[in-house]
């Protein structure tokens, strides 16, 4: 039996819908925190290059877009499954704000919440800021009635999952392999994250208060980034044997503030050269769907990259609206259920 007044909500990173809210968009991004101008027209810049306008257009920017999207097939995929929730999509950083879908959520008198960050490797700090925005907007009403809520932080392993980027790979490697004449090695990719969020004892995470205690054993994201990517390539491997080499590295470094971890996308471009490699398809795994951090810093300034270094690099679709994504939060949602 499903509970009563039970809802699903997807967590996402957000993007702004014009270059004029990038300072605005940035500023929520780092809790305030004010960002050299020209870091803000460097934004603008990669933004302006896929699409994003001085103004709002008439479609939502691609991460909107794909999560809403995603938030869609997956209350039509729980009602097909005899699982009927209503399924809510909100952003940390932009519109729609957490705080916002919590109001709506609330009106309609939902009772328990199921909230999965579209992130499937845990960073203790960016997930743990989905966290407590979340539960910092439904602590704003202290009289209304509570919502009991189970948070799904990781889900780096979940099978469908595993299936739906090694899906994706398969068809993108064979084509890549067929132009360039001969196996290719594949390069895996998530976002990196300050070196400070995955320190041991005195690691700083985002937006705590001096003197906060911190975690004493190590963050789990870089681990968990590596676990997806190895069993994404173990299942493609199984459907392409010439598929013998894969690489790791993180990319999208920040481009303001203190060390970030690697190694980096393009340091790794330059060794896989140097071993003579002339081509490579790069798969992220950390993303499931399209955005900036795909459409530009892997389809424009990565490939730009290899390019000089005499590579031609190959990216696999992104998941998007992708049914087994759908499939893999579908056994997300009715595992929380029991």
């Amino acid at each position: 039996m499903i509970p009563n007044n039970t809802a699903v909500l997807l967590l996402a990173h957000g993007t702004p819908n014009a270059l004029g809210e990038m300072a605005e968009y940035l500023s929520k991004v780092t809790g305030g925190r004010a960002l050299p101008q020209e870091v803000v027209e460097e934004l603008q810049h990669r933004y302006a290059q896929i699409g994003l306008g001085d103004s709002p257009g008439p479609a939502p920017p691609p991460l909107t877009r794909w999560t809403l999207a995603q938030a869609r097939m997956l209350e039509d995929a729980l009602g097909g499954a005899g699982t009927p929730l209503k399924v809510y999509a909100a952003m940390r950083n932009w519109d729609p704000y957490i705080a916002d879908v919590v109001g709506e959520i609330r009106a309609a008198g939902v009772t328990r919440l199921i909230a999965i960050c579209l992130a499937p490797q845990n960073s203790r700090t960016s997930i743990g800021l989905y966290r407590r925005a979340l539960m910092a907007a439904l602590e704003t009403d202290a009289a209304a009635p509570k919502i009991a809520v189970t948070f799904v932080e990781e889900w780096p392993e979940e099978p469908a999952l595993i299936e739906a980027f090694a899906g994706r790979l398969v068809e993108g490697y064979r084509s890549a392999a067929q132009e360039a004449s001969g196996p290719l090695p594949v390069l895996f990719t998530a976002h990196s994250v300050p070196c400070r969020t995955i320190m041991t004892g005195e690691a700083s995470v985002a937006g705590a208060r001096p003197g906060t205690p911190m975690q004493a054993t190590p963050d789990p994201y870089p681990v968990e980034a590596k676990t997806t990517a190895r069993l994404v390539f173990e299942s493609a491997a199984r459907q392409i044997p010439q598929m013998k080499e894969w690489f790791f590295a993180f990319q999208s470094q920040g481009v303001a503030g203190g060390p970030w971890i690697g190694p980096t996308v393009e340091g790794t471009l330059a060794a896989l050269r140097e071993e003579g490699h002339t081509a490579v398809v790069l798969q992220p795994i950390g993303f499931v769907c399209d955005h900036v951090e795909i459409l530009y810093d892997i389809d424009i300034a990565f490939t730009e990259t290899a390019r000089g270094l005499g590579m031609r690099l190959y990216r696999p679709e992104s998941l998007n609206d992708s049914l087994l994504l759908t499939h893999a939060l579908v056994d997300l949602v009715r595992r929380q259920l029991g």
